[in-house]
């Protein structure tokens, strides 16, 4: 092993400390029709540095390029099928809360318009048969064209703390090339052991009002025994570790814990759950925070009933969050994450995820943390259940429970 993995690289990993935009060099202005590409994305391809990238939309959804075939088609078709709107299987409804909402696809209006062509390939996901396009447009529209409207997860916090995790035990798909396989593994050869990877994180610093980034050199500098510290610097805002921001996102890792043991339908390969949570915090709410965090542990360790155990944590942690947004009323330093859209949305489920949005304002809890799983272009059909992943989920909560006990 290359001796800057072995010693972890936990010093060599300088972040990269930002003010205001994220653009990339000499992407800033507008693109496609009022986009412009997605400043705070931590991880992927990026707009304007690769071909395939992710934009901002006026309408504050994103943009994902659709990958060339068969990834993006494949992708394309596991968002289709799990907000379809004519099935009612239980098992893709609560997947849907742990996925970005899905708006269908997007193309520029000034891009070529044309028939499809070529065959048609077919497969099984999860019991749906779905088809796969696999062939290029007859006015030259290619998949580079087409963006998959997702919603964008981060845009009610003010100063959006994010982390892009790969999880599972392998990188590669069961149908990848020899090369591609030795590819990624040479990436990261812990992979396997450990069962996740921080592709990237921006962590906001409180008293600089700046944020620092890391890249996906930095996770793969982490090794078994640097792990836990350097995951933690996610949660560390430069004054305080954020325990409350670990504990919701222990109690969102959970839920999808549950989903992937009571499902035999799929297998995900590179996926990723992207971490979000606000870096403003109240003064004055860390401490009560800190003791919810401390006896939801508690808790947690001394019952063995997983269920029991998330609900003793979730009604602590929507105690807390009642507690924050009562006071954070009273602190006009703190305005609401909530914002407006500043463009029109075309899409009826645009329409009723706002008045969705403005019905849970008036609540007296606040989300203060999202947890989404997200690119799924190696996701495949199963009979078993998702061995590799569910290691990864597992791991990464040992880790953050580890990181909660200090």
């Amino acid at each position: 092993m290359d001796s800057s993995v072995a010693l972890g690289r936990l010093e060599l990993a300088r972040p990269v400390t930002t003010h205001g935009s994220c653009l990339p060099e000499g992407a800033h202005g507008a693109h496609l029709n009022g986009c412009v590409p997605l400043s705070h994305q931590v991880a992927g391809h990026k707009y304007g540095v690769d071909k395939v990238g992710i934009l901002q939309h006026p309408d504050g959804t994103v943009l994902k390029q659709l990958q060339p075939p068969p990834r993006g088609p494949r992708e394309m078709q596991f968002y289709s099928m799990v907000y379809s709107e004519d099935h009612c299987d239980p098992c893709l409804v609560d997947l849907q809360a742990q996925l970005p909402k899905y708006y269908g696809t997007w193309s520029s209006p000034d891009a070529p318009t044309g028939t499809w062509m070529g065959a048609w390939s077919h497969d099984k996901i999860g019991g749906f048969t779905v088809q796969h396009e696999f062939s290029q447009h007859l006015c030259s529209l290619s998949s580079t064209d087409l963006y998959l409207k997702l919603e964008d997860v981060t845009r009610r916090f003010q100063k959006p703390c994010i982390m892009d995790v790969k999880i599972g035990q392998k990188s590669y798909d069961p149908y990848a090339s020899q090369e591609k396989r030795e590819q990624q593994i040479r990436k990261y050869p812990l992979m396997e052991e450990i069962g996740f990877l921080v592709l990237g994180m921006r962590v906001y610093k409180v008293g600089l009002d700046s944020f620092d980034t890391y890249d996906q050199h930095y996770g793969r500098g982490l090794v078994k025994d640097t792990i836990k510290e350097g995951l933690s610097k996610f949660f560390y805002n430069g004054d305080i570790l954020r325990k409350d921001a670990i504990t919701a996102s222990i109690l969102k890792v959970q839920k999808i814990l549950q989903w992937f043991e009571g499902q035999s339908r799929f297998n995900f390969y590179a996926s990723s759950l992207l971490f979000v949570y606000e870096g403003i915090c109240v003064p004055g709410l860390v401490s009560q925070s800190l003791r919810d965090s401390q006896i939801a542990l508690e808790a947690c360790e001394q019952n063995n009933n997983i269920n029991q155990s998330l609900s003793t944590m979730y009604s602590l942690h929507k105690k807390s969050c009642a507690q924050s947004h009562y006071q954070a009323k009273q602190d006009n330093s703190v305005r609401s994450s909530s914002q407006q859209p500043n463009g029109n949305r075309g899409l009826a489920r645009l329409e009723e995820d706002r008045k969705e949005s403005k019905s849970q304002a008036g609540q007296e809890t606040v989300h203060d943390v999202e947890v989404k799983m997200i690119d799924f272009a190696h996701v495949f059909s199963s009979d078993v259940p998702d061995q590799g992943y569910i290691y990864g989920l597992k791991n990464l909560l040992k880790v953050l429970h580890q990181i909660l006990e200090e």
